[in-house]
């Protein structure tokens, strides 16, 4: 058995920005980057058509909302300002180790979540003292695809070298993180079951 596990909302519960466009400003502002003074319009505006189920990295949509208004920025810079506005404090929430180390004994055991920050999961995982505790990492802005399109639960299982229909997902959306039954897989949905009853819902699947 290969078990797979969101990241936010089910190992751990993040801060989020309150005011997304804002947070990223003050960053690119930190950076000595010109902000339009109507970013929060350009910020909330599309700016390149995504595929249904693909993610669209977030620093190159800030990069976008920049050049509309004229503004070239440094590729590297946007980046870094973007996972600043979005690197907040982050708790491990109740019964996720022993969740992870049950899963562990079963198999191999990896991250599957869907976030368009790059690296950002992974400091989430390192903040919660999660890190190294998992055989892969898979994020959406990483693989290019979200939950629930089949292609995010493909590529989980393909970092874990198993089929899709041995994976077991557990997460709390049960639309994004249910899609692994689309691929034959099984979901253990946090708004069924409590976190701490995972390692007892792990003992039913082979």
């Amino acid at each position: 058995m290969t078990t797979s596990f969101d990241c936010f909302g089910t190992l751990v519960d993040a801060q989020r920005p309150e005011e997304p466009a804002s947070a990223v400003a003050d960053a690119l502002a930190d950076r000595g980057v010109r902000v339009p003074e109507d970013w929060t319009a350009a910020y909330r505006e599309p700016h390149a058509e995504v595929a249904r189920g693909a993610e669209y990295p977030l620093p190159d949509h800030v990069a976008a909302a920049l050049a509309s208004r004229g503004v070239d920025a440094d590729a590297e810079t946007v980046r870094e300002a973007t996972v600043e506005a979005f690197d907040r404090p982050v708790q491990r929430r109740e019964g996720a180790l022993a969740a992870v180390e049950a899963a562990r004994e079963r198999g191999p055991v990896a991250v599957l979540s869907n976030c368009s920050v790059p690296g950002l999961v992974e400091r989430a995982l390192t903040g919660a003292d999660l890190a190294g505790e998992f055989d892969a990492v898979v994020v959406s802005v990483d693989c290019g695809w979200r939950k629930p399109d089949e292609r995010a639960f493909r590529a989980v299982a393909g970092a874990l070298d198993t089929d899709p229909e041995d994976l077991v997902h557990v997460g709390d959306d049960p639309e994004a993180d249910g899609g692994v039954e689309a691929v034959g897989g099984h979901a253990i949905l946090l708004t069924e079951t409590d976190l701490r009853e995972v390692p007892g819902e792990l003992e039913g699947f082979a």
